[in-house]
């Protein structure tokens, strides 16, 4: 039975909206140009260039709309509004990522003008998946206006981090904007906690998955895994000096991956009673090497460390998902539906640690203490700057977006998934 309160989205969600595409047409009106080719390079050259970075986005594209999208279809009662909801937020999340990188990162403003080009957009995309991996962390437990609002001040959040880290400690864009996993991991768990209801379960009731769900799951997991390196390598240049770098980031995401999938497999069926593997775990866990290399790829150039740093990451992702969750629940009264601080925060956290260690064992004691300091602080930035915005988000949705006469209603186990239902289908 749909809660009494979810047709006053009918006039809510419309009207959020049309305001914020009016805003963002306006906006695009005035600022954003097509970035046009320059006159005195080659064509052959462009479109060269051209058709690979187009088949990088379309990778990327699949991965935000058809990864992600089908991955959020694993619960029974909320398996079509969690992938109508994610085309919405991502939709939306994208057009407000090009302007505000363009409003705040200098390479994208000229004369007061944001040109938009297939970098720009690969850019944004990567920022709305940060706000897709936030998502995670309250799947099925807000309704579409607040994952909107949500998404938004994730997005803006995430920008501003990379404009600190680019301004202050000029970090180096490819290296910055692979840390969205954390950032959204850490804001997602954040405004769980402050959404936090009283008789959340361990085990709930609405928190089930049958084989139908579980098997566009599995459709949504492969398609991440498929398109990861070139998720990871999208931002890489492909201009001569930066080829080999390339092909190093591509070769070892997937043998990273690769490794992942074996260890998730293994250590799910080492933990179940039965001896049988939990494809939860596997959805989960597989994707947990693609996301540590993304974060270390720079400082990775064998073989053999992207397949260390593939197996020590599906290993913690794999135990952090069997037995960390239901822990948050009991220690901190945060639940984490998708279990994203295992998924993405940890390997990203881990992938931290393994760029640290490698780019110190290759370096000069002074240089080594320089950028061991560096890279705390780029850490510590995004991680605060993120707790800071997902706690401010959770309080502004706890205390403005629902009604005082709801709360009630909204904080009972009953209401544990308040709109499974919103996604019409026949």
């Amino acid at each position: 039975m749909a809660p009494q309160y979810a047709p006053s989205l009918r006039s809510r969600l419309p009207l959020v909206a049309f305001l914020l595409e009016t805003i963002f047409l306006i906006l695009f009106v005035f600022f954003v140009k097509i970035e046009q080719q320059h006159e005195q390079s080659g064509r052959e050259s462009d479109s060269k260039l051209f058709i690979s970075s187009y088949a990088e986005f379309q990778d990327v594209h699949v991965m935000i709309f058809m990864g992600f999208g089908f991955l959020a279809t694993f619960l029974v009662r909320y398996g079509f509004s969690g992938s109508g909801f994610n085309v919405l937020l991502a939709a939306m999340a994208i057009q407000w990522a090009v302007l505000i990188n363009g409003f705040l990162l200098p390479q994208r403003h000229h004369r007061r003008e944001i040109h938009i080009s297939m970098k720009s957009v690969i850019e944004a995309e990567l920022c709305a998946a940060s706000a897709l991996v936030a998502m995670g962390a309250v799947h099925g437990k807000t309704n579409p206006v607040q994952l909107l609002l949500m998404a938004l001040v994730e997005v803006t959040g995430f920008v501003v981090t990379q404009w600190i880290l680019r301004t202050l400690l000029n970090a180096d864009p490819v290296y910055s904007i692979m840390l969205l996993h954390v950032f959204g991991a850490l804001f997602g768990v954040m405004v769980s906690w402050v959404l936090h209801r009283e008789g959340i379960k361990p085990e709930h009731e609405k928190e089930k998955t049958d084989r139908r769900t579980g098997l566009f799951a599995m459709f949504g997991t492969l398609f991440l895994w498929m398109f990861w390196p070139s998720f990871n390598s999208a931002l890489v240049g492909d201009y001569r000096r930066e080829r080999g770098l390339k092909l190093t980031v591509i070769y070892g995401t997937y043998l990273s991956l690769a490794v992942s999938v074996v260890m998730a497999m293994s250590v799910s069926m080492l933990t179940s009673s039965k001896g049988k593997m939990n494809m939860v775990h596997v959805q989960s866990s597989a994707l947990s090497g693609g996301v540590a290399i993304g974060v270390a790829m720079t400082a990775v150039h064998q073989p053999w460390i992207a397949m260390t740093i593939g197996f020590c990451a599906a290993l913690l992702s794999a135990l952090g998902y069997r037995y960390m969750k239901n822990h948050m629940l009991f220690a901190f009264e945060c639940h984490d539906t998708c279990g994203v601080l295992s998924v993405h925060a940890i390997p990203g956290i881990l992938g931290w640690f393994a760029h640290l260690f490698l780019r110190l064992a290759s370096s000069e004691s002074t240089i080594a203490v320089q950028f061991a300091v560096y890279h705390i602080c780029v850490l510590l930035i995004t991680a605060c700057m993120s707790l800071v915005m997902g706690t401010a988000t959770g309080l502004f949705l706890k205390w403005s977006i629902w009604r005082p006469q709801q709360d009630r209603k909204c904080f009972d186990d009953q209401a544990f998934w308040e709109f499974p239902n919103l996604v019409v289908h026949k």
